[in-house]
């Protein structure tokens, strides 16, 4: 279907692809990943034929069609099931032509091809894959100027699918969907009948929907059978067994290396030492193969966790003017709780999270906050609160006036940018760096809740996993809004459900929620009864990070309690060697000099004793998560 050969391209100098070939079978569907800015969606842009390739070449099957989501759909009168129908341009172009076509031979060769591409089941096709993507009967009557630009992607995402081309591109296409639409476009790829070649970073997805992954990685693609899972687990052999086999050589070389220089200035064995040079000459060791790391995500701990719960409900209800969006809301959170919060789209979860945000005010009922509750709120709408024209380095200023450039630099590597992109306009990151910078500055202060509101959006897998780690290490409460299946699965304690206009716990696990939704079609109700239990290993990490994070809560305690007090210490230290430097302090009595004097003594071994304390139990605390 696809073949590349020998593909280059640089982007402003430097390059993305050097040599790069690819060979996609028909029928294929292929994941496509690699680290965020690697240059996946510029390929796509080459195979469209938006970019010229320096050099190499691009070849399709003959007269295939080649589909992709270029933009959200147009704010038209239009409605969106029209919009979808348009798609089909052979179809539109049969069906205006029959309306002033004269020629009965012609009308008849019209109406042949109409049958021939099943146009007359064209509005049902279309209209059950904006089910699908979430459009119930009215909104598809709807016009398209009254949706959301998410919504308008979706309105592009089913349009292209409905046009079923030959080729089908697809750019992250769960960025704008929630789970059950996630679920509905895993089962439609597995029986789409072209090739899919989609650029994704939801593993749950790379494992169910496609057959093969292509690598991008050192500017070249690699091509694997098998679903994500199969892909890292080959990878990490051939990695293995690759770099066993550099070990080998390179202590080949570093033996007849030693006879060389022992044997060199000698005659009887200076044949035996050139012969040897030669050998060393030919040996190649292959070149180490590592991975390209994503930079660690870190959130600073709660400067104070308030007492349980940290937040209640009774009987609230909350919306948007006069329109009440969720009611009879009753539940609490306490501080060790780790919430997934899902359901349907336009269900009320984001209305719920800017809610706990204190965004939106209780209509009726009564919410409680814990004393010195501070919670931190990350929607993906925030990333246009960035400034464009301003730096990483320059946000984080605004909440560092006081502090050096390097205390500023360090709490900006923090985040995961690098010094290159510390000192890059927001305008000009990506999704992945914005995103990170966001959660940065929204968790700056150290709040005791995080609300994550579809957090993993733009984030390759890496980085995914590198979230997951710190928001098992965070000992805050968490509340997340994902679908993001891995995620969930890896940090999250709790469910809790949108449906039929409240917030509920949800009794069962995420496991049964797809099954209801894939099997029945409807969603599931939170008393329903749960099928016979299975070994899920994704669960049990789930659940041992759970308990690893209350085993070692008091040590984190302990730890931030004597970092606060060698904090207090060090700023009496510090009062007391500013007046022991300050020559009027000698003009007074001499007994105020020894005071001092002894202050300074004693603050200077406290502080001594603690940072032994805080070295022994830091290295519990890390021997603790090791374990």
């Amino acid at each position: 279907m696809l073949t590349i050969t020998d593909l280059y391209y640089r982007i402003e100098g430097r390059p993305l692809f050097e040599a790069a070939s690819l060979v996609l079978p028909p029928g294929a569907k292929t994941g496509f990943v690699g680290k965020n800015g690697t240059g996946k969606s510029t390929l796509f842009q080459i195979i469209l034929g938006q970019l010229a390739a320096e050099s190499g070449t691009i070849e399709l099957v003959k007269k295939a069609r080649i589909g992709a989501v270029a933009q959200e759909a147009p704010a038209s009168e239009m409605t969106v099931l029209d919009m979808v129908l348009m798609a089909d341009k052979e179809r539109t172009s049969l069906l205006a032509e029959a309306e002033t076509a004269t020629d009965p031979h012609r009308i008849g060769d019209i109406h042949t091809r109409l049958a021939e591409i099943d146009a007359h089941t064209a509005e049902a096709r279309a209209s059950t894959i904006l089910k699908g993507l979430g459009f119930e009967n009215d909104r598809q009557a709807a016009p398209t100027s009254e949706l959301s630009g998410g919504w308008r992607m979706r309105v592009a995402l089913a349009a292209v699918l409905f046009s079923q081309p030959d080729l089908l591109l697809l750019d992250e296409p769960t960025n704008y969907l929630d789970l059950e639409g996630t679920l509905w476009l895993e089962r439609y790829l597995q029986n789409y009948p072209y090739t899919v070649f989609m650029i994704s970073h939801d593993r749950d997805l790379l494992n169910k929907a496609v057959t093969s992954i292509v690598h991008l990685e050192h500017k070249k693609l690699t091509f694997y059978r098998g679903n994500y899972d199969i892909f890292e687990e080959t990878r990490r052999l051939q990695m293995e067994l690759n770099n066993k086999s550099r070990e080998k050589t390179l202590d080949q070389i570093a033996h007849l290396q030693k006879f060389v220089d022992r044997f060199k200035a000698k005659a009887t064995k200076a044949k035996q030492a050139q012969a040897r040079v030669k050998m060393i000459a030919k040996l190649k060791p292959p070149a180490a193969m590592v991975d390209e790391s994503s930079s660690p995500f870190s959130f600073p701990d709660p400067k104070k966790i308030p007492a349980a719960p940290m937040l209640s409900f009774d009987r609230v209800s909350v919306g948007y003017g006069d329109k009440v969006i969720l009611k009879n809301i009753s539940n609490r959170i306490d501080p060790e709780d780790r919430i997934a919060l899902i359901g349907v789209n336009g269900n009320g979860k984001s209305t719920f999270a800017k809610l706990l945000a204190g965004e939106l005010k209780p209509m009726a009922g009564e919410m409680l906050k814990g004393k010195g509750l501070e919670i931190a709120y990350f929607a993906q709408h925030q990333l246009d609160k960035l400034k464009p024209e301003q730096t990483p380095f320059e946000h984080v200023i605004e909440l560092m006036p006081y502090d050096s450039e390097a205390k500023r630099r360090s709490r900006v590597a923090q985040m995961g940018l690098t010094t290159s992109r510390m000192d890059t306009k927001v305008k000009h990151l990506s999704g992945g760096e914005r995103a990170r910078l966001l959660l940065g500055l929204v968790t700056f202060s150290g709040p005791s809740m995080l609300i994550l509101d579809e957090p993993t959006n733009h984030l390759d897998i890496d980085s995914r996993d590198a979230l997951v780690a710190a928001l098992n290490q965070y000992s805050g409460a968490v509340l997340i809004i994902s679908h993001d299946r891995h995620l969930i699965d890896a940090t999250v304690d709790k469910l809790w459900i949108a449906q039929n206009g409240t917030i509920e716990e949800f009794s069962e696990d995420l496991d049964f929620y797809q099954k209801q939704l894939t099997q029945g079609g409807n969603t599931p109700k939170s008393g329903g009864k749960a099928p016979a239990p299975v070994v899920d290993d994704r669960k049990t990490a789930r659940q041992d990070a759970a308990a690893k994070r209350l085993e070692v809560a008091p040590l984190r305690k302990s730890i931030k309690e004597i970092e606060q007090k060698i904090a207090r210490l060090r700023t009496e230290l510090a009062r007391v060697e500013g007046f022991l430097a300050d020559p009027k302090t000698y003009d007074g009595a001499p007994e105020r000099i020894i005071v001092l004097n002894k202050d300074k003594a004693r603050f200077v071994a406290q502080i001594e004793t603690l940072e032994e304390e805080w070295l022994e139990k830091s290295g519990e605390l890390e021997m603790a998560e090791k374990a």
